[in-house]
């Protein structure tokens, strides 16, 4: 067995010791990346990366238009989080792919109303008239819980926001009802008698009018759909991810964009993470 010399011991040891703090220091050069999808939750993040930029945290924030590419994205690493998606999303996504996911924080809570050009109030609603719901499993039993809190149905007990319209129990005015795309329940509106509605797509719509006139609206109780922010459970520690988090929610520059976003109505989303 032959040993180094110790001043080549010593030189091959600070060879491979610098080597290291380069590789360390690199991957912390690395920018955090976050994915989001357009509107608000784009532009509050936006300005939260800018005032991350600002205090030494790069961040890289990529926008896409579809509600599946972003978790894709997460699980092969090109992301180091993403943000556009509820819990009710999540475990759906969870349970379909198999995904090694984990919700680090609440983000913002878009609220959702029941809206209608024909009435006033839910006592003129006649029998038999048609509503409008989301089509999709994870947004319908939510809009049926509102439904449910206005005292226009009930639902099985036990089915929370996982019902549909098959674990209505009870409907007495005979409500019809309509499954509709959730982007295109803005455009039902004036083809039924009442519809679950984002208050979000009427501002993103040009109608912030319409955003705000809904009969009923869900509130911060409604937590199950607050958009989270998620990691990999393999990354769920990073403290850039932490450090990020915690300047989009004490951030008043954030909080003044998804007011603006929400267009400075606090009827059409909370900010879940405050009550904490």
């Amino acid at each position: 067995m032959s040993f180094l010399p110790r001043p080549a011991y010593l030189l091959s040891f600070a060879v491979s010791l610098a080597a290291s703090v380069v590789f360390i220091a690199q991957a912390h050069a690395a920018p955090l990346t976050i994915g989001v999808t357009p509107g608000s939750l784009a532009d509050s993040v936006e300005v939260a990366a800018t005032e991350a930029r600002k205090q030494g945290l790069d961040v890289k924030v990529v926008e896409f238009t579809d509600w599946t590419t972003p978790n894709v994205a997460l699980a092969s690493g090109d992301l180091d989080l993403n943000y556009f998606q509820h819990q009710a999303f999540l475990d759906n996504a969870i349970k379909e792919r198999g995904y090694k996911f984990r919700s680090v924080a609440l983000g913002v809570l878009p609220n959702i109303g029941l809206y209608s050009t024909r009435i006033k109030r839910f006592d003129e609603l006649k029998e038999g008239a048609r509503v409008g719901v989301a089509n999709d499993p994870v947004n319908q039993g939510r809009g049926l819980l509102l439904l449910q809190k206005a005292g226009l149905i009930k639902l099985r007990d036990g089915v929370g926001a996982r019902g549909s319209i098959n674990d209505i129990a009870a409907n007495p005015k005979k409500l019809r009802f309509v499954e509709v795309e959730g982007p295109q329940l803005v455009r039902a509106l004036d083809d039924v008698d009442l519809a679950q509605g984002y208050p979000a797509h009427f501002v993103n719509a040009g109608k912030p009018q319409i955003a705000g006139s809904g009969l009923l609206y869900s509130g911060v109780d409604d937590e199950y759909f607050a958009i989270r922010f998620v990691t990999r459970e393999n990354n769920a520690s990073d403290p850039r991810v932490a450090r990020f988090i915690r300047i989009y929610q004490e951030s008043p520059a954030v909080r003044k964009q998804l007011a603006t976003s929400f267009a400075n109505n606090d009827k059409l989303y909370s900010l879940p993470w405050l009550n904490k």
